[in-house]
């Protein structure tokens, strides 16, 4: 689960005697806690366009969790090896989007990790007694990680893994995509002001009353509340990996959620990493690889891709900030070294 720190997060309308104020609302989807800020006098249009956003989310969830046996992307694992399966054009540009980071990545972003699910386990009762997988169980199953081998079809608007065995899970991408989707149902509605959250993804439509909307990035080493940078956003979008959700603890050292798909563990050169992008679904696909690759490395990647650039804190709690965002980040103190 990725986890930003943001303003905006609340179940109620906040409304005011005279002027524009934010009209929000909030639900639980994609596993995640889900809120919509929308600027406006008008409460009544923006409730009835923000209630149509969130049905969008759910109905994408619907089409791309793993964790339903009818959806899209559980038929397309059931039939890895088998034979392709039809796709919606939803789950089809989110399958192609993570393809193409997969090979700006090199391969360090695959969504055929899922087939490591149940090897690793990051819930509750593992902060308890945490345990390590079996590693040899881990190293038989890494071959079956290969993005080369999802085929998509755009004339026939099907997919296929080709090699049996094979899984995929669009949990590190699709609540991107499914924010983009919510921003634009309120554009087409007429509200062009608004912030679109879906755990750590989140997109800043417009301005706040003309000012640029305001978001924390959260101390990886520090409690859910503690922000130690701020990012001012206009028309777009963040995304955050972290390596303190999803995790425990065992003999000192922090496992956690993000596998490096080459090793089958948990990836060791970042706390935290925060992608600007014009997108959600741009800056989720990215968050993860930089994540993995680390800052010097994620540097080369976001100077290849237009409008991008990220907020880092490396393994030894070095904050890192690129080019594009120098200008849009204000650093409030450095986190905590410790792991």
């Amino acid at each position: 689960m990725k986890t930003l720190v943001a303003a905006f997060l609340c179940c109620s309308t906040v409304a005011f005697a005279n002027g524009p104020h934010l009209v929000k609302r909030s639900i639980t989807a994609m596993g995640t806690a889900v809120s919509i800020s929308v600027y406006t006098e008008d409460d009544e249009g923006a409730g009835r366009a923000i209630d149509n956003a969130l049905d969008e989310i759910t109905r994408i969830e619907l089409m791309m969790t793993t964790w339903r046996d009818d959806s899209e992307i559980s038929r397309l694992n059931a039939n890895a090896g088998i034979n392709p399966v039809p796709v919606s054009k939803e789950t089809f540009e989110v399958l192609e989007m993570s393809k193409q980071a997969a090979v700006w990545s090199g391969g360090l972003f695959d969504i055929s990790f899922q087939v490591l699910h149940g090897l690793w386990k990051f819930d509750e009762d593992m902060e308890k007694n945490p345990t390590l997988p079996d590693m040899a169980e881990v190293k038989k199953r890494l071959p079956l990680i290969n993005y080369r081998h999802l085929k998509l079809d755009k004339k026939k608007g099907t997919a296929f893994l080709e090699v049996k065995g094979m899984s995929v899970n669009l949990g590190g991408i699709a609540k991107g995509y499914a924010v983009d989707r919510m921003a634009d149902i309120l554009r087409r509605a007429g509200y062009k002001n608004a912030l679109v959250q879906a755990g750590g993804d989140l997109l800043c439509a417009g301005t706040k009353g003309g000012k640029a909307w305001t978001a924390g990035i959260r101390d990886p080493r520090g409690a859910m509340a503690d922000v130690f940078a701020t990012l001012r956003l206009e028309d777009h979008a963040f995304s955050t990996a972290g390596d303190y959700e999803r995790s425990f603890m065992l003999d000192g050292k922090r496992y956690h959620h993000i596998l490096d798909p080459r090793t089958g563990t948990p990836a060791t050169e970042s706390r935290s990493v925060t992608v600007y992008a014009k997108t959600a679904l741009l800056a989720d696909a990215l968050d993860d690889a930089i994540f993995i690759m680390g800052w010097e490395k994620g540097w080369k990647l976001l100077e290849k891709i237009p409008d991008v650039g990220a907020v880092v804190v490396d393994h030894e709690g070095v904050v890192h900030i690129s080019p594009r965002v120098q200008d849009r980040v204000d650093k409030l103190y450095t986190p905590a070294n410790r792991p």
